[in-house]
């Protein structure tokens, strides 16, 4: 249902409100550059500073925008239960295609805990769901036993894999690849886990480079491998460089950079430093992106 390469989508602001207008725009752009589908209020879309009424508002303006065009996965996911729950049920009303449930930061679940987690917002809200685990940021790991357990659920479709291991989408892979689609999180290792097997991406990059993420994504699933492969390592330093700080930040910049939002983020994270600004204008430059 989920494949190939799904961008995290920023949530653009222009003095300290969502930049409605430049939000269509970025949805528009990459559609028509062609990607596959669209996260919004994800991680990369600043969801833990969004008001409640400002993430549902941006679920609604993606969905609106997208017109049924690629998937919208409506970012859902909380550290609370029950705000998931309400989350989703929003989401769904709106007409999302599915939802990203992230792995509960901070309060750090057992597994059983996450199973029953998840559980309880897809017996409450019946969409289609990828789960997401990204234990660097949320001190908290979705391990493969318990994604196997996961797979019980028929609503669970996906899981966003963003550990950065190879063995670790090979361990979910080896149990769950017939079942269970896997998404890499992880730009800089999406091209291994496609040869894995992994069925495509959530993706930051995609942001700022979407038709090279895409036709990178084109070539593996044609068994291109060469060509996915050059093109892997031509984005290389572009994934490690949308990094270099704690993201959204680099990959906000640089869609300023290429003149297409308002170099803003919200508080506790704040512009990006001047040398590591120049190393991403470098790198930007270098990929004739301006």
């Amino acid at each position: 249902m989920f494949t190939g390469v799904i961008t995290a989508l920023v949530t653009p602001f222009r003095q300290g409100a969502v930049d409605e207008e430049a939000l269509r725009r970025l949805v528009n752009d990459q559609i028509s550059a062609g990607v596959d589908g669209l996260v919004p209020v994800g991680t990369t879309g600043e969801s833990p500073t969004l008001t409640a009424e400002e993430h549902i508002r941006v679920i609604k303006i993606v969905i609106d925008e997208t017109r049924r065009r690629v998937p919208v996965i409506a970012g859902t996911g909380s550290n609370s239960t029950r705000e998931a729950i309400d989350l989703s049920r929003a989401a769904k009303e709106l007409g999302a295609d599915g939802m990203l449930q992230v792995t509960p930061y901070y309060n750090k679940p057992t597994q059983d805990g996450l199973y029953r987690h998840f559980k309880a917002i897809v017996d409450e809200v019946p969409l289609p769901t990828v789960v997401y685990n990204v234990p660097g940021r949320t001190s908290c790991d979705l391990l493969p036993d318990t994604v196997a357990r996961l797979c019980d659920l028929p609503q669970v479709v996906a899981i966003k894999e963003a550990t950065g291991s190879a063995q670790r989408a090979a361990q979910i892979l080896s149990r769950c690849g017939d079942r269970l689609v896997v998404l890499s999180g992880d730009d800089a290792t999406a091209f291994p886990l496609y040869a894995l097997g992994a069925r495509g991406c959530i993706s930051v990059v995609s942001n700022v480079a979407p038709a090279e993420m895409a036709a990178m994504w084109d070539a593996a699933a044609e068994g291109e491998w060469n060509e996915a492969r050059t093109l892997h390592f031509k984005l290389f330093p572009l994934a490690e460089g949308l990094f270099v700080e704690t993201s959204p930040i680099p990959v906000k910049a640089a869609l300023a950079m290429m003149g297409r939002i308002a170099d803003e983020i919200r508080p506790p994270l704040y512009p990006m430093t001047t040398g590591n600004r120049e190393k991403l204008r470098k790198i930007l430059a270098d990929l004739e992106l301006i």
